[in-house]
């Protein structure tokens, strides 16, 4: 059996992985609020933990990994989202609206994951589902002494009641305090308290409860949902680095305190974020752009993947044109080594040890890179399904018909050569410009030069460049 090895974010160590029940290996990740399409930033998680997730079948079986990522429907981004809608005169109550939009934003984000290759969890969890799982447990907080109600329907929970928080994020709460923006309110004993439950309008999602109508606290969900179907104690735990501190070091100390006796989660794995051309990603810097913009814009989902899988899941990890266009030229020629191909009967173990060394899969991508200089057919297919690419399902994007560039590609090079003589690179400029236009990829070395059709590749405008 393929021996894991992950970086526990809670040990600050990479650690052998060891299940409690190799029969019943289990995982959960936070999913997103779904309030509108998944930007870019969004998806590198799911990409992170479905290789993950794939490992876990891969080792213990398919039939004996439970994977349960969570939609959060009910928050206030959604109820403004909705009263935007209203607003803009749609019919329907606001609470109508806020289950429309819910809906629809869970259907693009599934639809925009499973395009990048992205295998379903096993459970798909609405909190909206699990509001009487919530109740309970903020009750039994309560009963225990870690939560107060203010008497005016919020119910919060005692931070100074658990003595270990902060183990995760590393920081003590007085260090919490001073770094971080915490809202300080009247209905507080203390500021890094957090709200359990919540009053909501009659004309807002709300449910009844012993606090009256109200709703619940972002953190409590992913408490109550990952306790209803995977139990006290479970395997791992995942999300992205922005979630640390105070998502999950507040999940952490509801779910201790509620269940004293069991461990919640096991490991703890946290992807880092990304950026745009060396930039953080924002709407101000005109960067911001969701998976949906990408694939509507032709780069292929598996594109998308496999630059994702190019920086090992604890590093930034940098979108670059440059990176986009070298994934597609890669899976062009990949797909064309193995079309027709049958894969192995397993992956190769060099792969599969570098994907359970904590998610390497820029090493089990170098390894891939040398299986296809081989001519390795069968054993690039097998170990790159592994890792989620080559898989039919995703394509479709590289079956156009092929077109012969050999001529403007030779063009290209004595162009170039007449040019290095006169020192005019005037029409060298020209003629690759007009070809990446055309949705043509280039590669100039000294040796010559190579063209590919690339992502919006139009042969219509390559008429008259020869």
């Amino acid at each position: 059996m393929t021996d894991i090895k992950l970086y526990n974010t809670m040990a600050r160590a990479k650690q052998d992985f060891t299940p409690i029940d190799p029969n019943n290996v289990r995982m959960y990740v936070c999913g997103p609020t779904v309030y509108d399409r998944a930007h870019l930033g969004n998806a590198r998680p799911v990409v992170v933990f479905d290789v993950l997730y794939r490992l876990l079948r891969h080792v213990y079986g398919a039939d004996h990994v439970t994977y349960v990522r969570n939609f959060t429907d009910v928050d206030d981004k959604i109820n403004a989202t909705a009263l935007a809608r209203k607003e803009a005169g749609a019919s329907g109550t606001l609470e109508e609206l806020v289950h429309e939009r819910s809906n629809e934003t869970i259907a693009w984000y599934l639809n925009d994951m499973r395009a990048l290759g992205a295998m379903d969890p096993n459970e798909m969890p609405r909190a909206t589902e699990f509001i009487q799982p919530m109740v309970d447990m903020i009750e039994d907080l309560i009963a225990k002494g870690h939560a107060y109600q203010d008497g005016a329907g919020h119910v919060l929970f005692s931070v100074k009641s658990y003595d270990d928080y902060g183990q995760l994020s590393g920081r003590s709460v007085d260090d919490m305090i001073a770094g971080a923006r915490v809202e300080v309110a009247d209905n507080k004993r203390d500021p890094m308290d957090f709200v359990l439950w919540k009053p909501s309008t009659d004309d807002l999602p709300g449910w009844d409860s012993p606090w009256g109508r109200g709703r619940p606290g972002w953190h409590i969900e992913c408490s109550a949902m990952s306790h209803d179907l995977l139990g006290a104690s479970f395997d791992i735990h995942g999300g992205g680095n922005d979630l640390q501190f105070p998502h999950h070091e507040n999940e952490i100390a509801q779910s201790k305190c509620s269940h004293p006796d069991a461990g919640f989660a096991n490991y703890w794995l946290h992807n880092e974020m990304l950026q745009v051309e060396g930039k953080k990603m924002s709407k101000s810097l005109g960067n911001f752009f969701t998976v949906h913009d990408l694939l509507e814009q032709g780069v292929p989902g598996e594109v998308i993947r496999f630059v994702f899988l190019g920086t090992h899941y604890r590093k930034p990890m940098d979108w670059t044109e440059k990176k986009r266009a070298e994934a597609e030229a890669t899976l062009r020629k990949w797909r064309g080594l193995t079309a027709g191909v049958e894969p192995a009967s397993s992956p190769s173990p060099v792969v599969a040890a570098a994907i359970a060394d904590d998610l390497n899969t820029a090493g089990a991508l170098a390894e891939l890179h040398k299986m296809a200089a081989e001519g390795d057919a069968s054993g690039l297919l097998a170990s790159a399904q592994m890792l989620g690419l080559l898989t039919g399902e995703l394509g479709d994007w590289a079956t156009a018909p092929t077109v012969d560039l050999s001529g403007l590609a030779q063009k290209l090079h004595e162009t170039r050569v007449a040019a290095m003589e006169t020192k005019d690179f005037s029409a060298v400029d020209a003629l690759k410009a007009a070809l990446t236009e055309a949705g043509v990829q280039i590669r100039m070395s000294k040796e010559g030069v190579e063209l590919e059709p690339g992502a919006g590749f139009d042969a219509s405008k390559l008429e008259g460049l020869l």
